[in-house]
């Protein structure tokens, strides 16, 4: 049976607020690092993962629940972990060599050995040649590389990676990702388990041995599966594509229980608390319109990986749009698969102004905040209202990263759909000079609690 070299029990992580609520940013968690294993975290933007992997390495410390390492409490032990970010994180004013040494420096290695090791490992990742040259020389793949290199010249145990290879083009990130494929393969490195944080789910599939599929607000498990095709991995078979297929499906079906999968045991976490406000997508009515005219080419549905693949979109491009579609009225997802509804058809297929309106009743129809936007600037005798009244709200649920997302989201879909105006030097929200008449279907609706 694998050794369990880092173990999470009912980790979470929450963010106390003036009032007694508190904002969850992860739900109560169990999660295991086992040796011989590359293990997948996937979820959509503000999911959590780079949270949660913070936690594991030590980083941060959770706000219920206990990380162990080796069955030790992890801040008593000594985690031999590195981490290699997106954004490479080298110190420009080092050399390559230098920049490798840099952390066996900080644990106090003598100079010599610094040079062996150094040496050693950048001729493990291809940088041979190229010690003496400083970061801004490099490209960015090349840049990528001395940020493994630094990360596996201290010999770690659990190899960490936060979305790797996002920032690189195509072709360099698969070179990389092979790369590092074959060293963990030939066991080049002593590394035990590598923990990757990506949101692309054709690398998780390609790469992982295990997968699992965050769902976001709360962050929570939605599933957990290993992965059992053998390397190297053929992205055009069938068993890789009902593996891309699968996730897709879990991740455009947040308030479902995961599809199943046959040959996958899936593990789920209890219901998360339900929330006061839907999290608006930050996608824009055009993109919407967009995606909707794509789907009507083909017929009104289509398979959402294969859609994806076809534009070459990743996870993070296509899913705010899709959740956005869904909020409004204009889409459904069943079983991975989008389809147009009614009202989005006459959406996509009406011209600019009656889109507007048709926009306008989905919105107010369907989101709570948009509805008391409108409400309290009718309410109101001079007709405005401070922005500040609804970041509070907002604020009860949400950090103020996502509040601040979600304000700048409704204004754009209330100006857009003439709902409002927004004044940005005094920051409040205005009613229209012109007000369409089915701006609000009923008027005399309260703000809801």
């Amino acid at each position: 049976m694998p050794e369990t070299i880092i173990r999470a029990e009912r980790v979470e992580k929450y963010y106390a607020q003036p009032s007694a609520n508190r904002i969850q940013v992860i739900a109560p968690t169990d999660l295991s690092v086992c040796s011989g294993e590359i293990l997948a975290l996937l979820g959509p933007s503000g999911s959590g993962k780079s949270t949660l992997l913070r936690m594991l390495t030590g980083l941060s410390a959770p706000s219920a629940g206990q990380v162990y390492w080796h069955d030790k409490p992890i801040a008593l032990a000594d985690p031999n972990v590195s981490i290699v970010f997106q954004s490479f994180a080298l110190f420009p004013w080092l050399t390559v060599l230098e920049n490798i040494e840099a952390p066996l420096q900080a644990r106090g290695m003598n100079a010599a050995e610094q040079r062996k090791r150094g040496l050693s490992i950048l001729d493990t990742v291809g940088l041979d040649g190229f010690q003496t040259a400083y970061p801004k020389e490099l490209s960015g793949g090349m840049r990528q590389r001395v940020g493994f290199a630094r990360a596996l010249v201290v010999e770690p145990e659990v190899l960490f990676m936060d979305e790797p290879f996002s920032a690189l083009d195509v072709l360099t990130a698969e070179n990389l990702r092979s790369e590092l494929l074959e060293l963990w393969q030939k066991k080049t490195i002593p590394t035990k388990a590598i923990f990757l944080v990506t949101h692309n789910i054709e690398e998780a599939v390609l790469l992982a041995d295990r997968i699992i599929v965050l769902g976001r607000n709360p962050g929570v498990i939605r599933t957990d599966f290993k992965v059992t095709l053998p390397h190297p991995r053929d992205r055009k078979s069938e068993e890789f594509t009902q593996l891309v297929d699968y996730i897709y499906k879990v991740l455009t079906q947040p308030g479902e229980r995961p599809p199943a999968l046959p040959g996958v045991s899936v593990k789920t976490a209890p219901d998360a608390r339900i929330a006061h406000y839907q999290e608006l997508p930050h996608a824009r009515p055009g993109g919407i319109a967009g995606l909707l005219e794509l789907l009507i080419d083909r017929h009104g549905k289509d398979d959402i990986y294969r859609l994806a693949s076809d534009l070459g979109f990743e996870i993070d491009d296509l899913l705010p749009i899709v959740d956005a579609a869904q909020i409004l009225g204009f889409l459904t997802v069943t079983e991975g698969d989008a389809e147009v509804t009614t009202a989005g058809a006459e959406y996509a297929n009406s011209e600019i102004l009656r889109q507007k309106e048709l926009f306008r009743k989905a919105a107010v129809d369907n989101v709570l905040l948009l509805r008391q936007i409108v409400r309290a600037i009718e309410t109101k005798t001079d007709h405005t209202v401070p922005e500040e009244f609804f970041h509070d709200l907002l604020d009860e649920q949400f950090t103020e990263e996502v509040t601040l997302r979600q304000l700048e989201t409704a204004i754009s879909w209330g100006r857009y759909a003439e709902l409002f105006d927004f004044d940005a030097a005094r920051r409040r929200f205005i009613q229209p000079e012109k007000t369409s008449p089915d701006s609000v279907d009923d008027p005399d609706a309260e703000i809801e609690e």
